[in-house]
């Protein structure tokens, strides 16, 4: 027998959850659905939350619990730690969180006659399952595995507090900005002709956003010297040779748990130089060109006055502002660059948390900001 709970927030987003999973479920045709972790059920999904959102309240010898919970099966995960039986409350939560508190690590649940249990640890779980993880206090966020089972968890809504945010995985504030659009929270299916989905610009931005120093990271033409017009000469470290090790991993013709493992190692590398005061510099086929350069307006160009911002949340309307009340220097410079060099892209972390992308609108014919801190959480 489920209790009865008391969290508002997860009364109301728990419908909302249970279409999202039938939806990415149903488009997942690329997919054998048999490997899917099951549907979560709103009645399910509104339990798990009321009890990860209490115990998210409370301290375990003065630390708040950082957990993630997946609902699956014992046998649906990889090499599970079984142990016994654990109903679902704060309280058990609070005492088993130390365990759990490494990334990649969750508390199985599932659920039999007598209500939802936790059954023991999840390293390995598979795509579509719901997956709920503790932030901080008050603080939840509802994701899955993307169906390739490659990269960053999808993120679906964020819980804070009485607060609720759903990701808009359609994102159709971003669709007159075809640059933006390999930012969407809904593309989860594998790439045509590559069977992988091409996400390194998102997992560079979760590495930049860990970190937690703030970082900027400019993105620029292949084969083009024109955005140098706009960093100050001489570029204090550039690399030279350029270094290609995301794009050689990309290319590898080797086991796939290989090739992901050799490619987040690049990302990691050059994502550990984004916290180096300055831009980062890499091109569209991710060959990291400089680090720590200084961004300077264009000769040729005029202060950039104007930008519209966007986020990836239902409901949010876009705000047109000048670029000085966005944020601080790291995001004046990165949209004067975007204004100065129209072809190129701009990824700001903050020391805040927030995420910041910036591209160059052709239909407004602007700077379009897009917040996708929601996304990286």
């Amino acid at each position: 027998m489920l209790s009865e709970p008391t969290y508002l927030a997860a009364r109301v987003v728990a419908p909302m959850i249970e279409s999202h999973f039938a939806r990415h479920r149903e488009a997942a045709t690329a997919h054998d659905p048999a490997t899917f972790a099951p549907m979560p059920s709103a009645s399910l999904v509104e339990v798990v939350i009321d009890a990860a959102f209490w115990a998210s309240l409370r301290r375990e010898e003065g630390h708040p619990p950082k957990i993630s919970l997946a609902l699956l099966q014992p046998h649906q995960a990889t090499q599970p730690v079984v142990f016994t039986k654990r109903r679902l409350i704060p309280y058990n939560l609070l005492k088993l969180a130390p365990a759990v508190e490494q990334p990649g690590i969750h508390l199985g649940v599932w659920h039999d006659d007598e209500g939802l249990y936790v059954w023991g640890t999840a390293t390995g779980i598979p795509p579509l399952c719901f997956v709920l993880e503790v932030v901080e206090p008050g603080l939840l966020v509802v994701k899955h595995r993307r169906a390739d089972g490659f990269g960053k968890f999808v993120n679906v809504a964020i819980l804070r507090g009485d607060q609720l945010q759903l990701v808009d995985a359609e994102n159709a504030a971003v669709d007159d900005c075809p640059a933006l659009q390999m930012f969407l929270p809904g593309q989860i299916l594998p790439a045509s002709g590559t069977g992988e989905v091409d996400n390194v610009l998102v997992e560079l931005a979760a590495v930049m956003r860990a970190h937690g120093r703030g970082g900027l990271v400019l993105v620029v033409p292949s084969g083009s010297t024109q955005w140098q017009n706009s960093i100050v000469q001489p570029i204090t470290y550039p690399v030279l040779p350029a270094y290609t090790g995301i794009a050689e991993g990309r290319h590898l013709e080797q086991a796939k748990w290989k090739w992901r493992e050799e490619i987040q190692q690049a990302i990691g590398i050059v994502g550990g130089f984004t916290a180096v005061d300055g831009a980062t510099v890499i091109t569209r086929d991710y060959h990291l060109l400089a680090f720590g350069a200084k961004v300077a307006r264009a000769e040729s160009s005029t202060p950039v006055d104007r930008m519209v911002l966007t986020e990836p949340v239902l409901d949010s309307v876009a705000r047109y502002l000048h670029p000085a009340q966005n944020g601080g220097t790291r995001h004046l410079a990165a949209a004067q660059f975007v204004y100065d060099q129209r072809d190129a892209l701009a990824l700001v972390a903050s020391q805040d948390g927030f995420f910041t992308v910036f591209a160059w609108s052709e239909s407004l014919q602007m700077v379009h900001a897009h917040r996708i801190d929601v996304l990286l959480l």
